[in-house]
């Protein structure tokens, strides 16, 4: 739940990327950090493994001015994909505003996919929320690969709700700031 301090005048919102390890959750962060001007980010905290996956979370916050005099900043957070740190990732989603899931499009990850949306559902119950409680998008990356599925397979599958969805290579930056201004978008209609 986004926190609001009337004496600062400031809207704080947070973001989480959810997903399968090694989806692009990470990368999609770092991509971000590094277009942004220094003056409306602060410093990626980001902690890895010895094989260099994230291991509790990459955290971003951003400045993205006013809405109604007050100051907002959102903050982004990945959990890790690996399924043997279940904790840190309901520990993270807890207080998300709103959640960008990071789908792999390759065929052999669609098993993963599917249990780390069922595993961010129940995660969200711990909390009290469901998926159509808050805000929350698909980013389905890695379109450029060959073999990557067809959109329609991909959103058949994992887009039972109808979310709005987007393809991204964030490799490259595409469809990057398309997700992130969509679901930024979102959790700010939520709060007005």
């Amino acid at each position: 739940m986004a926190l609001i301090n009337y004496a600062s005048r400031e809207i704080n919102c947070k973001i989480v990327f959810y997903g399968t390890g090694m989806g692009g959750k990470t990368t999609n962060l770092e991509y971000i950090h590094k277009q942004l001007n220094p003056s409306i980010r602060g410093e990626m905290i980001s902690l890895n493994t010895e094989n260099e996956r994230t291991l509790f979370f990459d955290f971003l916050p951003l400045d993205l001015g006013s809405v109604q005099g007050f100051r907002t900043k959102f903050s982004l957070y990945t959990v890790p994909g690996q399924v043997e740190y279940n904790a840190s990732r309901k520990l993270i989603l807890n207080g998300a505003d709103g959640v960008i899931f990071v789908a792999d499009s390759l065929p052999t990850a669609m098993e993963d996919n599917l249990y780390s949306l069922k595993n961010m559902e129940e995660n969200l119950a711990e909390y009290g929320l469901t998926l159509d409680s808050l805000p929350w998008i698909l980013q389905y990356n890695k379109r450029d690969l060959p073999d990557a599925l067809p959109l329609e397979e991909l959103d058949r599958q994992l887009n039972k709700k109808g979310v709005p969805s987007f393809e991204a290579v964030a490799t490259e930056g595409r469809g990057v700031f398309a997700t992130l201004k969509a679901i930024s978008k979102d959790v700010l209609n939520r709060l007005t």
